[in-house]
């Protein structure tokens, strides 16, 4: 099998879990899901999101599927080895939520709460999206391995093109507005539930356009899955509201090859410190 063979389910392989039996799973976070040394912060939400599913089709609820996800950074956990708890917190006919907490050697890195339901497929019946073209134009800019938060290492599984006029710091521009429009997809596989909330987490820090260049830890983020995604380049418009001393907010809308709202993102998050 060649390199390029292997990422045909680089992500599915990534976010593949093993169940212990008692509510319990493990998995590996590995180097190429990450940036520079630390688990990328999208990819945990979505493997937070899988093993809440998990855990209740285990239990013969096979229609469940991540319709929310709140999750906590607690500590930032290390590549290799974790353990996955789950709680069933409760119950429903149309929503169940469950508890999911990250944990590596005995500490708890990341804890969230995990609402899952059947999701929606007909067309919204009012929507108010972004308009972007459905495929990324020939003068966006790849976001390559190199970042200025660290070693993009998903690159070699996502292909991530990203609108130049809404990317300064690429440019070596400082101080356009902390909004950024974006495509991704996987660059073999499909795209699902799990890449879109991947997806809503994708861009560089929209403070690297203020000239904040660097690492941007995420402290809170909260997810809203709001159909199945189409095949095909999701597109993504991320911006900030308020740049305030060391945190900022960060908002993403993802939409899919069929101009449908698929995900939805907030989160706050670390600045990187004003460069010279």
């Amino acid at each position: 099998m060649s390199a390029a063979d292997d990422t045909t389910t680089a992500f599915e392989t990534a976010t593949a879990i093993r169940s212990l039996g008692d509510g319990t799973f493990t998995t590996t976070l590995r180097a190429e899901w990450s940036i520079a040394s630390h688990p990328h912060g999208g990819f945990l939400v979505a493997l937070l999101a899988k093993t809440a599913t998990a855990v209740l089709h285990e239990r013969d609820e096979a229609t469940a599927e991540p319709l929310v996800v709140s999750a906590e950074f607690l500590h930032a956990p290390a590549l290799g080895p974790v353990l996955l708890r789950t709680e069933v917190r409760k119950v429903g006919r149309r929503a169940t939520v469950v508890a999911v907490r990250l944990e590596q050697r005995g500490r708890s890195c990341v804890e969230a709460r995990v609402t899952t339901g059947r999701l929606p497929m007909r067309r919204a019946e009012w929507s108010d999206l972004p308009q972007m073209p459905a495929e990324p134009p020939s003068g966006a800019l790849q976001l390559t391995a190199e970042t200025s938060e660290g070693r993009f290492n998903l690159s070699k599984s996502c292909e991530v093109r990203i609108d130049p006029a809404t990317a300064g710091h690429l440019a070596g521009r400082a101080g356009d507005p902390p909004r950024m429009r974006l495509w991704a997809r996987p660059r073999q596989g499909v795209v699902d539930v799990y890449f879109a909330l991947l997806a809503g987490d994708l861009n560089p820090p929209v403070v690297a356009n203020l000239g904040r260049l660097g690492w941007a830890p995420t402290v809170q983020l909260t997810a809203l899955v709001r159909t199945r995604p189409a095949p095909g380049w999701l597109r993504v418009v991320v911006e900030s509201r308020s740049v305030n001393e060391a945190w900022f907010d960060s908002d993403a809308t993802v939409v899919d090859a069929q101009g449908r709202l698929v995900a939805q993102t907030r989160q706050l998050a670390l600045a990187p410190a004003p460069g010279p």
